[in-house]
Formats: structure tokens, C-alpha cells, sequence
């Protein structure tokens, strides 16, 4: 038996499938039969996700869900969110209802500047360097024009092109930065293409390429999302709930070790929405969190503030997004999602996804100044419990029913349904 292969890629799925089930599962038939059990009965769609990437022997699945009830900028929106996390829909869904009777979300794209670097090392004078840039620097342009063509008919394209001396921090150190517009692309591929193309026209005597690639930050990519009412209009003790929820907010801003967790909650909801929008929910991940530690600390991404007797609650959020190209026109779900929230352009998406992580901020600190985390979530995450310990449709009714104002745990669900059992 060999738990190594050369030319795995060249087998057929079936060949990978065998092959994994000899060497690596002691139970080989029910191996293959989960893995053939996710597969797509459209063959066309099957073939579709076997392409997306390399080696594949099946589909990985994400519940596919709806949070309603949305008001943002005065339009009325349902977002679709694909998550496995248990609560994370439903408290979109009841802060959406709770906030569309005070005016809903207000959202303002800030900036839309994407940027890409040439690392590259250089051992002569720096004047004859930034010389020989200024004087070839439109030369280095035009190099992309065949790249750029159909961006610029669209509005896009290289906005800036600087040489930027970052010797001080490591001996002979130089990037060419670029800055870019990308419209309703995310635009990885675009900024790439003509990242290495002007790389392979910036030739000089000592000058060492390393690489070209754009940046996962995008702090000039920015979006704004917030909610605000008067102070009264919070609900019984609104002043009590609003400065309590101010309080948590600010421990966010100045303690590193909840600001992660808090964040990490924003995450829920933006991460939600981009992966059901075929973007890629790992740079916008990066980029936040980067954002997160702008001025030297690691941050809350939201803010609260309360003036004049009104409550208002923000976030400023790096998103760069799209909405054509990449999985966004090729998967069918991310598609459909795009059709829900009404074919929006890339900045219209920017702010439902900032929305949707305000949303989840304001219901992750309303529990925790209130009920406390645990009660709604292990509530919703009740049933993934009854379904690991294998409970039947009758018992989860008996469970959920016993389980309506009683503190839930892994632990005392099993114990209810040992004695439920031990009693039929």
C-alpha cells in the first residue's frame, strides 16, 4: 500500500476516488458513497464545479439561506447568506426587521482605488532609478493598452503609476506602486495581467525583479454602512441600552482580545454574502482585518456614538468586490444571488455586504448587553445537536418543546434524550 502517487491529476475522478479509498479509509464502499452523494444529478452543473478547481471527487456543501427584510437606502432588499454557522440568518433577519421601522440602513461607497505592487530590488543610485522611471514612465503605461482597453471604455483602468524607496526598511528595497479602477470587477486578473506586463518592460542595469501582484488591501476601497434613531426609540430603557452598547463598542476600539472576537462577528454576516456572491470571501477577510490594525492596534471595525439624544452605529469597511467575472457569472447559486439582490453593481454590493455586517455586529452586542450569547445561539444550534445524536422527528419536537426555557448544552440535550428514550 502507497500513500503517495505521482500523476494523481491525470487520473480520472473515479481512479482518484479508488485510490483515496484504499490508502486512506478503512471502510472504502461507505467512503465512496458519501462522496457520490453530494454529486449534482445535472451533469452539466457536476462538470461545471469538477472545473472550478484541480482534483476534485465531490461537492462541499453551504446551506443557502435568506435574510429578509432589509431596508437600505430606502430600497427594500432580501440578501441571500451561505454559512454553516447556526444564528447567524436569523439575527440579520430579526436586526433587519428591528431597523426597518427606524429608518433602516443608510450606505455610502467612499472610495473604490484598487492597488498592485512591483517588488524589486535595485543596488545603484537612486536618482539614476528615478530618473530612468520618469522618463519611461508612459512608456510603461502604453505598454498595457492592449490590457486596458476595455476597462477604460468602461471607466477604469491604471489611475497612477509611483516609485516608492522603501530602503529605509530593507537594504535596496523598491516597488513600483500602481493604483487601478476596476468597476464591477473585483479585478484580480486585470491588475495582475498588467502588474507583470509593465514588470517585463521596467529594464535596467542591477534592477531585480521578485514579483508582481496586486494587494489584499484596500484601504481606499471603502464603504460606509450605519444606522441611526433617537434614543427613545430603542425600546423600553433605550438610554440604558444605548450607552451599555456604547460601552461595548469601546471595549472593541481598545482591547485587542475582544476586538478579534467582535470582528470576527462582523465577519459572519460580510463573509455570508460574498460567498454567496461568488466573491472571494478570504481577501476580503485579509483586508478587513488589515484595515482593523490601520493606526498600529487591532481595532473594532464598528463605531457608536451617541449625540443629541440619537443612537448611531457604524462601519467603515475595505470591500473590494465584483459583480462579472470569476465565479460571480459562473457559478449558478452566486448568479441566482445577484438576481435576488436585484443585479447590483459593485459598489451597490459594497454596501449590502457592509450591510449585512453591521447587521450581525448589532445583534451580536445587543445579545451579549442583554440575554447573553449563548441563549439564542445554542437555541438555533439546537438542532444540529438532536441531528449528531441521530434524534427522530418525533424526539427533536419533544426536545425543542422541553428545551423552549431551559439553557441549552451539548451535554444536557443528551442527557434529555436518554431519558426521553429510557421512558418509550
Amino acid at each position: 500500500m502507497s500513500k503517495t502517487i505521482k500523476g494523481f491529476s491525470k487520473l480520472s475522478k473515479s481512479a482518484k476516488i479508488d485510490w483515496l479509498a484504499t490508502n486512506f479509509t478503512h471502510d472504502p464502499i461507505s467512503f465512496k458513497e458519501t462522496l457520490s452523494s453530494y454529486w449534482n444529478s445535472d451533469k452539466v452543473i457536476q462538470q461545471l464545479h469538477d472545473e472550478f478547481i484541480e482534483n476534485t471527487i465531490s461537492n462541499y456543501y453551504l446551506p443557502y439561506g435568506i435574510a429578509p427584510n432589509f431596508i437600505i437606502n430606502g430600497e427594500p432588499l432580501a440578501i441571500p447568506m451561505a454559512t454553516e454557522e447556526s444564528s447567524v440568518v436569523a439575527a440579520a433577519s430579526l436586526v433587519a426587521k428591528f431597523w426597518s421601522t427606524r429608518g433602516g440602513f443608510k450606505a455610502k461607497v467612499l472610495s473604490t482605488e484598487k492597488t498592485g505592487q512591483i517588488h524589486f530590488f535595485y543596488t545603484g543610485a537612486f536618482e539614476d532609478l528615478q530618473s530612468y522611471f520618469e522618463s519611461n514612465k508612459q512608456r510603461l503605461l502604453d505598454s498595457t493598452n492592449d490590457l486596458t482597453h476595455n476597462m477604460r471604455k468602461r471607466g477604469g483602468g491604471i489611475q497612477a503609476i509611483q516609485l516608492i524607496d522603501k530602503t529605509n526598511e530593507l537594504a535596496n528595497y523598491y516597488q513600483l506602486h500602481l493604483s487601478f479602477e476596476t468597476i464591477d470587477s473585483m479585478g484580480a486578473n486585470f491588475i495582475n495581467s498588467c502588474l507583470e506586463r509593465i514588470a517585463s518592460q521596467f529594464k535596467k542595469e542591477d534592477i531585480e525583479i521578485v514579483m508582481s501582484i496586486l494587494s489584499n488591501y484596500v484601504p481606499n476601497c471603502l464603504v460606509r454602512a450605519e444606522v441611526h434613531c433617537p434614543i427613545d426609540e430603542l425600546g423600553k430603557d433605550g438610554r440604558a441600552f444605548a450607552e451599555k452598547f456604547n460601552q461595548a463598542v469601546q471595549i472593541a476600539h481598545i482591547e485587542p482580545l475582544r476586538a478579534v472576537t467582535h470582528n470576527k462577528g462582523i465577519m459572519n454576516g460580510i463573509d455570508a454574502v460574498v460567498i454567496a456572491t461568488g466573491n472571494d470571501f478570504r481577501a476580503i477577510e485579509a483586508g478587513a482585518h488589515a484595515y482593523a490594525s490601520k493606526d498600529g492596534k487591532y481595532r473594532s471595525l464598528t463605531h457608536c456614538s451617541i449625540d443629541d439624544e440619537t443612537f448611531r452605529f457604524w462601519i467603515d469597511v475595505p470591500l473590494s468586490l465584483g459583480t462579472v467575472g470569476g465565479l460571480t457569472t459562473s457559478h449558478p447559486l452566486a448568479k441566482l444571488s445577484l438576481k435576488i439582490l436585484q443585479n447590483p453593481t459593485a459598489k451597490k454590493l459594497m454596501e449590502i455586504v457592509a450591510v449585512a455586517g453591521l447587521a450581525q455586529n448589532f445583534a451580536a452586542i445587543k445579545a451579549l448587553i442583554t440575554t447573553g450569547i449563548q441563549k439564542g445561539h445554542m437555541k438555533m444550534h439546537l438542532q444540529n445537536i438532536l441531528n449528531q445524536l441521530g434524534a427522530t422527528d418525533v424526539e427533536k419536537t419533544q426536545i425543542s418543546n422541553l428545551f423552549k426555557e431551559t439553557t441549552i448544552s451539548h451535554s444536557s440535550v443528551m442527557t434529555a434524550l436518554k431519558k426521553l428514550r429510557s421512558m418509550s
